[in-house]
């Protein structure tokens, strides 16, 4: 099992950086619902905390509290590409230094929290807006996973 000591602090921060901004990227991908989405992304972490003690490494990583400097982006697009970013370079760290499952199970959290938050705020009547749905589809390519 994998645990934070396997990564220097720059590197365990490019690992942390990348489940909340999946988070901003969907939050700012269609307008309206910003503090649902927002309370969505801190119960997605909750609920995997929740699960507490099938890996070490996931345990580590949602045991931190979730932060993106937003300040730094001037558009939703430089949050976006930023965020794509952070997710790629956190999935290679991971790949080079955790297991397999581990490494799954980052993926697999990404994933639920970005759906999670997408879901918290209807959109034009719908539970996901297709913004929505677009921005989770770059998020899942940037883990380098399937659809």
């Amino acid at each position: 099992m994998t645990a934070k000591t396997a990564f220097s602090d720059d590197e365990w921060n490019t690992v942390l950086e990348g489940p909340p901004s999946a988070g901003m990227i969907v939050v700012t991908a269609a307008r309206g619902g910003m503090i649902r989405e927002s309370i969505a992304m801190s119960k997605a972490y909750a609920e995997a905390r929740a699960q507490h003690g099938q890996s070490e490494l996931l345990d580590d990583i949602v045991s931190a509290k979730p932060t993106v400097d937003h300040t730094k982006f001037h558009s939703a697009d430089e949050l976006r590409n930023s965020g794509l970013a952070h997710i790629r370079d956190a999935v290679a760290l991971l790949e080079n230094k955790a297991t397999a499952e581990e490494v799954d199970g980052y993926r697999r959290f990404v994933i639920t929290l970005a759906n999670k938050v997408a879901a918290a705020h209807r959109e034009d009547g719908q539970d996901v807006s297709p913004a929505e749905a677009g921005a989770i589809g770059e998020i899942t390519a940037a883990l380098g996973a399937a659809a």
